[in-house]
């Protein structure tokens, strides 16, 4: 993604070092490209409607009314309510690798609309969730590689001459807010699962991957758990979920290994708490999660 804004903004000079905006409207929606090219601290952003933040390069330290100190980085996602405010600091940024970051806001009515169509689609569903927005606290979630290409996807929507542009801008518009309540649901799925984890067997198998990160996947194993058919455990595990079982293991792990890691822990020892037998192989897949090695975490904390 960051190739692809990179060749947008080539014969664009900055206007500002800090915050330096790029804007590129759409119906019912706006992109916009931040470009930070100075440290700071406390840098307000908020919207009058739904906001939608998506790291590309470097990170970001957010902080809410209701939380400090929240690490954000490559492959993740914030979302603010309407008019919900957030500070930033800009830890990493310099003029020769700016951090760099895109937002999209999505008009109330449309979010509206795509909340009612997910009602109408989901009402047969056996589990229940509620998709709508809520101004309690803002989203902050992890990308799985199906966002990620959305993303790609949309900036080149929006940034290109295509006479078919602002049809597939709404395209990709209500394909990332139908992935946002899907995921907005899946937190809400999760909850359940850990006030009554035998509530039905998808519950049970989540539950159970939630409390045996370190452990190999055994999909039949799941299966049985979940009193389901392997392909249809795989088909309602996708559509609660927003990934497969394998995938959201993964994050789960990546997001667990950060935590712990921010603690000062041992980056051999996270690794083998979570499962993984080689040492390189978990560094690996955390620096193409995170972007960073997993020895850079604690020391990025402490900044």
């Amino acid at each position: 993604m960051k190739q692809l804004i990179a060749r947008t903004n080539k014969s664009v000079k900055p206007s500002k070092l800090i915050e330096n905006r790029i804007c590129y409207a759409g119906p019912e929606s706006e992109l916009s490209v931040y470009d930070t090219y100075e440290q700071a601290n406390r840098v307000s952003l908020k919207a009058d409607s739904l906001l939608y933040c998506g790291m590309v390069t470097g990170s970001k330290v957010m902080h809410t009314k209701r939380e400090e100190n929240i690490p954000f980085l490559p492959h993740e996602s914030f979302i603010l309510a309407p008019k919900e405010e957030v500070f930033i600091d800009f830890p990493d940024a310099n003029m020769d690798a700016p951090t760099t970051c895109l937002t999209i806001e999505i008009s109330s009515e449309r979010i509206a609309q795509l909340c009612d169509r997910m009602h109408d689609v989901t009402q047969s569903s056996s589990i229940y969730v509620p998709y709508t927005f809520s101004a309690d606290q803002p989203l902050h979630t992890l990308h799985n590689q199906a966002t990620e290409h959305l993303l790609k996807r949309l900036v080149s929507d929006f940034v290109q001459n295509d006479p078919d542009r602002d049809l597939l801008v709404d395209f990709g518009v209500s394909e990332l807010v139908t992935r946002i309540l899907r995921h907005h649901g899946r937190e809400t799925l999760l909850k359940y699962c850990q006030q009554d984890p035998e509530a039905n067997g998808l519950n049970l198998a989540v539950t159970w991957i939630e409390t045996n990160l370190a452990e190999h996947l055994d999909i039949y194993e799941l299966s049985k758990m979940a009193c389901m058919s392997r392909s249809r455990f795989y088909r309602e595990f996708k559509r609660h979920l927003g990934c497969t079982p394998a995938e959201y293991q993964h994050q789960r792990r990546m997001s667990t290994a950060y935590q712990k890691l921010k603690q000062n822990g041992s980056v051999t020892q996270v690794s083998y708490d979570l499962g993984y037998q080689s040492l390189s192989h978990f560094s690996r897949r955390f620096h193409q999660h995170f972007g960073i090695p997993p020895s850079q975490v604690f020391s990025k904390s402490l900044n």
